[in-house]
C-alpha cells in the first residue's frame, strides 16, 4: 500500500483553508464594486432522487426533509445519533461497540436492508466509504455542526446516482449560505455511568450579493460504557477461564475440571467441577468515539451566469475500546495440548494426581497481560470543486471531488499462540498462578497488533440540463450527464494476524483498485397541469467486475390542489466491494461432519472434523439487482394539516452472501436446492499449486469422495423481498397569543421481510413491525419548548424463536428446558420521551435545558439475546435518562 508522508497529509489538511484563502479576495472586489443590478434568483431547486430542478412542490418520490431546527431539537450531539432514531432506520443500525474491528463505524440501514443498501451522501455527492468495514458510509465522520438538513429519500435511485441506493438516499446537506458568527458548548450528564457527551463548535460566515463563505470548527464526544456498569451485560461466565479437557472437544462429557489453584485470580470462580471467568468485569459495551472536524464552503457568483463553489472537510475521529484479556480461543488446532512430558501436566505438577497422564488439553484466560484494548484513529479529508452555469439555454454543473478516509487501528496486550504454546509446554509459563508468572515470561508471548485501512476516491463529474418543448403542463426538461471516479482501497493486517497466530484477534488483507464510469439521462414531461411523468435511467461501467443499467420511470397526478398521488418503478444495483474482490486468500481449518471425509479423517461417520480451506476472492462475483416499485399519496386536509401514505416493494436477486464449505460441498453434491452458479469440482491434485482464485469457489475430492480442500468466500446467492407502509402527518396551528404549535409524525410499518423465500421476519427479535417518532414543537415569543416521543413495537423473544426450531425438529429436551425457564414468548414495546426547554436571550444568547428519555427506561431486555450484550445492540440503548444543556453566543 502506497503510504502518504506526513507532509503530505499536513498539505490535504490545509485544503479548507486553502479555500477559504482562496475565495476572500473575491468577496472583498464583490463588497467594494457596484454591482448595477439586482442579483438574479434562481426559484428552482435540485431535490434528492432527480437531477431536474424545479419548484419545491410535492413530487413524485416519497422525501422526508429534517431541518436544522427538527435536529436540535433532538438533543442528539452527533449525526449518527439522530438518524439511528428515526422511524425509517426500521431493525436498527450498527453503531459503535467494543468489541468489533469496527468499533468507530456508525451506519444507517433503510428498510431493514443495511447499510451497504442504503446510499449516503454529502450534498448530493457520495460519502467516503468506511475503511474498517469496506462498504457502507461512515456517519460519525460526518460533524453535526456543519448539518443544515437531511432530505430521505425512501425509494431506489439507482437510476440517478448508481450503486448501492436499493433501500434508500440519505442526502445530508451542510450549512452554506449562513452570515454571522456563533459558538456553541454542550454537555450531558448521564444518570447511570459512562456514556458522558460534550460538543462545542465555532461558526462564522458572510455573504455578499456575489456569494457566501462558511467555515465551522467543531468537536463532539461520547464517553465509554462498560458492561459492568449495566445489570444486563454484567456478570459472564466463560469456561475459556483455566480448565482442563479430556479430548480437544468442548464437552460436557470431555471436561476434567478446574485447573487446581489456578482459579484464584479476580474475575475467576472456581464452581467445584467447573472455572469460570466474568469477562464482563473489564469489558466495554458501547466504545468511546470523538469527532473533530474542519468545513470550509463558498460559493462565487463570477457573473450572472458562472458560479464557482467549493467545500472542504478534514474531520478526525478517534475510538477506543476494551475487551476482556485473551481466551484461548480461536487457538491454533482447537484447545491448547500440553503432553505427558510438560511440567504443566497435572501428572506432573499435581501431587496425588489421579487422573488422566495422557495428553491432556487446556482452556486458558491470559488475565495477567490484562485487558485488550483497541485505539482506532480516522482521518478524512475531502475536498470537492466545481462550476455552475449558463450558456444558451442549458444549464451546466461540472466539477472534481477527492476524498481519502485513512484509519490505524492498534490492539494491545494479545497473544501469540505459537510462543505461548510453548511456554505451557514447557511449563515457563505456570498455569497453575497466572498472576504470579514473571513479567518477562509474559512478554514473550504478548504482541501489539495493528491495522491501516484506506479508502480513496477521485471524481470527474459534468451534467447539462435544458428544457425540451412545450406540453400540455409546461415546458418538458432534460437533463444528461457522465461522471468518472477511481475507487482505491487498503486494508492491511500486521504479519501475525494474517498467518492466524495471533489468538483473540484474526485479519486478512485486502487491497486494490477500480475505475467506474457513469452516463445518465432523466426527462421530466409535464403532459398535463396535474400530471407528470419522469423518466430516467443510467450506466455504470466497472472495470473489474462488469456494467449495470438502471431505468426507473415515475408519476405525478394531482387530481386537487390539496391531493396528489405518485408512483414509481424502477431498477437497482449494488456493486460488489472492493474488500470483497481484493481480497487476500486466507488459510482456515473448517468444521464438517461430510460423511465421506468422517470415514478417512475422523475415523468413521459420524463425526466432526476439519478441513482445509482458503477464502478468496471469487472472479464469478457479480452484482446484487433489485426490482422495486411504490405507490403513494399526500394530502393537504387543511391549512394546518398534511400527510402522507406510501407502500413500496423491493425484490432483491443475486443477493452478495458468503458461503461455506458445507454449503458448496451440499451443491456440488446436490444435497442443497439453494445453491450459486460457479461452483467447481478441482481436478485432482490441484491442492499442490493452491490457493488459486482463479478457479473460483469449489472442492477437491479425494479417491473416496472426501474433502481435500475448498475455496470458499462471496457469491451471488439467494434473494431478498420486503414490502410495507410509510405514514406522515404534519400540523401546524397558529395560537395567536400563545404563539406556534408544530407537531410531526413518522411511522414505519414493514409488513414482510423475507429472505430466499423463507418465512417473513417480521415481528422475530430484531425486526419490529412498527417503529415511530412523534415530534411535538411549542414556541412563544422568545421560549422553545420540544416533546419527542419514540416508539419500536413489542417482538417475540429469543426464547420463543428457539422453542419454535425444538418443536419442528422434535428436540423435547430443549422443548422442556426453555419451558422450565419460566420466558415470555414477547418482548415488550419500547417508549421513550425527549424534552428540551429552549431560551433566546436578550443577548443574542440561546439556552438549551432537556432531558432524554426521561422515564429513565431500560432497553428491551432478552434473557437468551445471542450476542451476550443483553438487548439488541442494533436497535435500542443503554443510557438512560441523560439531561444535557446547550449554550449559543450570536455575533
Amino acid at each position: 500500500m502506497n503510504q502518504r508522508s506526513p507532509r503530505h497529509a499536513a498539505r490535504l489538511g490545509l485544503l479548507p483553508a486553502g479555500i477559504a484563502l482562496a475565495l476572500v479576495p473575491a468577496f472583498a472586489v464583490a463588497q467594494d464594486a457596484e454591482t448595477g443590478a439586482e442579483a438574479t434568483t434562481l426559484d428552482r431547486i435540485e431535490v434528492t432522487g432527480s437531477r431536474i430542478k424545479r419548484a419545491a412542490i410535492e413530487g413524485a418520490l416519497p422525501i422526508t426533509v429534517i431541518d436544522r431546527a427538527e435536529i436540535e431539537a433532538s438533543g442528539d450531539i452527533s449525526v449518527a445519533d439522530f438518524l439511528r432514531g428515526t422511524s425509517f432506520n426500521s431493525f436498527g443500525s450498527f453503531r459503535p461497540q467494543s468489541g468489533s474491528s469496527a468499533q468507530s463505524f456508525a451506519g444507517i440501514s433503510l428498510r431493514g436492508l443495511g447499510a451497504a443498501r442504503t446510499l449516503v451522501l454529502i450534498d448530493g455527492r457520495r460519502a467516503p466509504v468506511a475503511p474498517t468495514t469496506g462498504q457502507g458510509q461512515d456517519l460519525n465522520i460526518i460533524p453535526m455542526a456543519a448539518v443544515e438538513r437531511v432530505e430521505i429519500l425512501l425509494d431506489g435511485a439507482s437510476s440517478v446516482y448508481g450503486s448501492d441506493a436499493i433501500g434508500g438516499v440519505i442526502n445530508i446537506i451542510t450549512r452554506s449560505d449562513y452570515e454571522g458568527a456563533e459558538i456553541t458548548v454542550g454537555k450531558s450528564f448521564p444518570i447511570r455511568p459512562g456514556g458522558d457527551t460534550e460538543e462545542g463548535n465555532a461558526l462564522m460566515g458572510f455573504s455578499t450579493d456575489r456569494g457566501h463563505l462558511l467555515a465551522s470548527i467543531s468537536y463532539e464526544n461520547r464517553d465509554i460504557i462498560f458492561q459492568r456498569d449495566r445489570p444486563w451485560s454484567s456478570g459472564g461466565f466463560s469456561v475459556f477461564s483455566n480448565n482442563f479437557w479430556s479430548r480437544n472437544q468442548l464437552s460436557f462429557g470431555a471436561l476434567v475440571g478446574p485447573v487446581p489453584g489456578g482459579c484464584e485470580d479476580p474475575g475467576f470462580t472456581d464452581i467445584g467441577f467447573l472455572c469460570g471467568y466474568d469477562f464482563t468485569a473489564l469489558a466495554a459495551d458501547e466504545a468511546a468515539i470523538g469527532n473533530r472536524s474542519l468545513v470550509t464552503s463558498g460559493a462565487y457568483d463570477i457573473n450572472n451566469d458562472w458560479t464557482f463553489y467549493g467545500r472542504g472537510v478534514v474531520s478526525r475521529v478517534k475510538s477506543f475500546g476494551r475487551y476482556a484479556p485473551v481466551p484461548s480461543s480461536p487457538w491454533p488446532g482447537g484447545l491448547i495440548p500440553i503432553s505427558p512430558e510438560s511440567p504443566n501436566h497435572p501428572n506432573n505438577a499435581v501431587p496425588g494426581w489421579t487422573g488422566q497422564t495422557d495428553t491432556i488439553y487446556l482452556t486458558h484466560r491470559f488475565a495477567a497481560l490484562g485487558p485488550r484494548d483497541a485505539n482506532i484513529d480516522s482521518n478524512l479529508y475531502d475536498l470537492n470543486l466545481g462550476f455552475e452555469g449558463r450558456v444558451g439555454g442549458v444549464d451546466l454543473d461540472f466539477g472534481v471531488r477527492r476524498n481519502e478516509y485513512q484509519t490505524y487501528d492498534f490492539g494491545l496486550n494479545y497473544v501469540v499462540a505459537a510462543i505461548a504454546g510453548e511456554a505451557i509446554e514447557s511449563g515457563e509459563y505456570n498455569i497453575y498462578d497466572p498472576d504470579g508468572n514473571d513479567p518477562d515470561t509474559l512478554r514473550q508471548f504478548t504482541a501489539t497488533i495493528s491495522r491501516r485501512s484506506n479508502t480513496k476516491l477521485e471524481e470527474v463529474y459534468g451534467s447539462a440540463g435544458f428544457d425540451l418543448f412545450e406540453m400540455g403542463g409546461g415546458l418538458a426538461a432534460a437533463v444528461v450527464g457522465a461522471e468518472y471516479r477511481k475507487e482505491d482501497y487498503a486494508d492491511i493486517y500486521d504479519s501475525l494476524s494474517e498467518a492466524g497466530q495471533i489468538v483473540g484477534s484474526a485479519g486478512n488483507s485486502a487491497g486494490g483498485g477500480r475505475s467506474v464510469r457513469a452516463v445518465y439521462g432523466e426527462v421530466l414531461l409535464p403532459v398535463f397541469d396535474n400530471f407528470e411523468v419522469n423518466l430516467s435511467a443510467r450506466h455504470d461501467s466497472y472495470s473489474d467486475y462488469g456494467s449495470d443499467t438502471s431505468p426507473k420511470v415515475s408519476l405525478r397526478y394531482q387530481p386537487l390542489d390539496t391531493l396528489t398521488f405518485r408512483g414509481s418503478y424502477g431498477q437497482g444495483f449494488r456493486a460488489p466491494t472492493l474488500d470483497l474482490v481484493t481480497q487476500q486468500p486466507a488459510f482456515g481449518a473448517a468444521g464438517t461432519t461430510h460423511a465421506p471425509t468422517c470415514e478417512v479423517l475422523g475415523g468413521g461417520a459420524p463425526c466432526s472434523t476439519q478441513v482445509t480451506t482458503f477464502s478468496i476472492a471469487n472472479p464469478g462475483l457479480g452484482s446484487e439487482k433489485s426490482d422495486q416499485w411504490a405507490l403513494g399519496t399526500a394530502w393537504d386536509a387543511t391549512d394546518w394539516l398534511n400527510m402522507s401514505l406510501d407502500y413500496y416493494n423491493i425484490s432483491i436477486e443475486d443477493q452478495i452472501a458468503f458461503i461455506g464449505i458445507n454449503q458448496v460441498v451440499g451443491c456440488l453434491e446436490g444435497t442443497i436446492d439453494v445453491c450459486p452458479s460457479g461452483l467447481s469440482r478441482f481436478p485432482a491434485g490441484t491442492r499442490a499449486t493452491a490457493p488459486d482464485s482463479s478457479l473460483g469457489l469449489g472442492v477437491e475430492f479425494g479417491s473416496q469422495g472426501e474433502i481435500v480442500f475448498g475455496q470458499i468466500g462471496a457469491t451471488n446467492l439467494g434473494t431478498i423481498d420486503t414490502y410495507g407502509f410509510d405514514f406522515n402527518a404534519r400540523t401546524r396551528f397558529d395560537l395567536g397569543g400563545w404563539g406556534n404549535l408544530r407537531q410531526q409524525l413518522q411511522i414505519s410499518n414493514p409488513l414482510s421481510f423475507r429472505t430466499n423465500g423463507g418465512p417473513s421476519t417480521v415481528g422475530r427479535p430484531g425486526a419490529p413491525r412498527y417503529r415511530g417518532v412523534l415530534q411535538n414543537a411549542w414556541s412563544m415569543a422568545d421560549w422553545e419548548f420540544a416533546w419527542n416521543l419514540n416508539y419500536i413495537h413489542g417482538t417475540q423473544s429469543t426464547k420463543y424463536r428457539e422453542f419454535v426450531v425444538a418443536s419442528r425438529t422434535g428436540d423435547q429436551e430443549t422443548i422442556d428446558d426453555l419451558a422450565a425457564e419460566g420466558l415470555s414468548d414477547t418482548l415488550p414495546s419500547w417508549v421513550t420521551h425527549d424534552l428540551q426547554l429552549s431560551y433566546n436571550a436578550p443577548w443574542n444568547a440561546k439556552v438549551t435545558l432537556g432531558v432524554t428519555n426521561v422515564a429513565d427506561k431500560d432497553p428491551v431486555i432478552d434473557p437468551r439475546d445471542p450476542t451476550g450484550r443483553g438487548f439488541d445492540f442494533s436497535l435500542y440503548d443503554g443510557y438512560g435518562r441523560v439531561p444535557y444543556f446547550r449554550y449559543t453566543q450570536r455575533f
